[in-house]
């Protein structure tokens, strides 16, 4: 494989795998309210929060880690004044002690805060501006949770950098990913940079999903699933993955790795594969390099469709568990793809209707959809093109959910985003 294009997928995954506590769309908030504070060197008497549709809807019903079970977006911008780390990126509430909390509830009361959807094209859009005295500081945060584009205080612009439409813009070219290239990856790659960065999502999201099994969290999807359909493996890889999101949507504190800016998806992509090398008894070798080709066929994907959507991106996830599992099978560039495009066939479209309880079970609908497409491929059953959405491709294929994601869904999207606003 050409050197260049292999410390390409290498600079993608260091950019991805990162740790981040709870939904990252309410954390990205608290990460720019609490730069703001920063900014503005003192607590402030009003805040304005500009927010695209997508960033109101993935932070409306989900709860903000280490505040007591508070939801939404005020919450997440006082947390970030009171208490946040900047420094931390999406780790910036991860110090707030108890004893503070009471502080929170105080800032909401002494500070108005005026929340507005911007209408931003950029769907991951955030754009603070408090104002103390004569003070008066703003931070807007788009593209990713944590690219800061605009900074100013008192008049003085100290940061003003275009609002990013790709996330190639500010980072590694995600245009060179394709399902020949990411498999030959897996098989050449040397492991020994990588091999922490894959360690820590096994760790992590590992023990996010043994917590959400073992506690009582959201809707207990992976525990009602265990209890009542059995527990073979397939409902393990199901269940694990289900599980960390129970815990996650619903406050748990503890971090998580994400991909593709979710910590839902980096669950969803690491914990099936785990729950499969550990069945088939496979090496920590077989098993990183199994993992490589579920976090970048999940990025491929996500590439077309972007950070957030009306589509749902625990399906691209599990679309890219399905390869995993395949790849760690055995499975070779034929058995991918045709796992990639019948996982994809069976669930696109799945909608996305913000952060939230219910994302757990859409995660073991895609989980069970990524497996299911492996199963077809072993039946020497397909999907093919003009199917559907099913192009001539697996990189097609993509390419059509990427289309039918970004164009076909608009208006799905502010329907959506009427319905929750009532």
């Amino acid at each position: 494989m050409d050197a260049s294009v292999m410390e390409t997928f290498a600079e993608i995954l260091r950019e991805e795998l990162i740790p981040a506590m709870g939904c990252t769309e309410p954390i990205a908030i608290a990460l720019c309210a609490a730069k703001l504070r920063r900014l503005l060197g003192c607590a402030p008497e009003r805040v304005t929060a500009l927010l695209s549709g997508n960033i109101i809807k993935n932070v409306k019903s989900v709860v903000v880690p280490n505040t007591d079970g508070r939801k939404g977006i005020c919450p997440a911008i006082a947390a970030g004044m009171v208490a946040g780390d900047p420094e931390k990126g999406l780790l910036v509430i991860a110090s707030l002690p108890s004893e503070r909390l009471p502080e929170l509830d105080a800032f909401l009361e002494r500070t108005p805060v005026e929340v507005r959807c911007s209408g931003s094209t950029c769907k991951l859009d955030i754009d603070l501006t408090a104002v103390a005295g004569a003070h008066r500081a703003r931070v807007r945060i788009a593209g990713q949770h944590t690219n800061v584009i605009y900074m100013e205080r008192d008049g003085e612009i100290l940061r003003n950098e275009p609002v990013p439409q790709t996330v190639e813009e500010h980072g590694a070219d995600r245009s060179k990913l394709n399902v020949a290239d990411i498999l030959r990856f897996a098989d050449e790659t040397p492991l020994d940079a990588l091999a922490p960065l894959l360690e820590r999502q096994i760790a992590y999201n590992s023990d996010i999903a043994r917590e959400g099994l073992n506690g009582v969290w959201g809707a207990q999807i992976g525990r009602i699933l265990l209890e009542d359909y059995g527990d073979d493996v397939k409902q393990r890889a199901k269940a694990y993955a289900a599980a960390g999101s129970d815990a996650r949507m619903s406050g748990c504190e503890k971090p998580v790795v994400i991909l593709s800016g979710s910590g839902n998806q980096g669950i969803t992509a690491c914990m099936p594969v785990v729950v499969y090398a550990e069945h088939i008894g496979a090496t920590r070798e077989q098993l990183y390099r199994a993992l490589l080709v579920s976090d970048l066929i999940t990025i491929h994907q996500k590439r077309g469709i972007g950070r957030l959507s009306a589509y749902c991106g625990a399906i691209s996830a599990g679309v890219g568990a399905g390869a995993g599992i395949c790849y760690l099978l055995g499975g070779g560039y034929e058995a991918v793809s045709h796992t990639v495009v019948n996982a994809v066939a069976i669930l696109s479209g799945t909608i996305c209707d913000g952060a939230k309880p219910s994302c757990a079970a859409k995660i073991a609908a895609a989980v069970d959809a990524g497996i299911l497409g492996y199963r077809m491929y072993l039946h020497h059953r397909e999907f093919c093109r003009g199917e559907g959405i099913v192009g001539g491709s697996v990189d097609a294929t993509i390419a059509n959910v990427g289309v039918l994601a970004q164009q076909g869904m608009r208006q799905t999207d502010a329907t959506i985003m009427e319905i929750m606003q009532g």
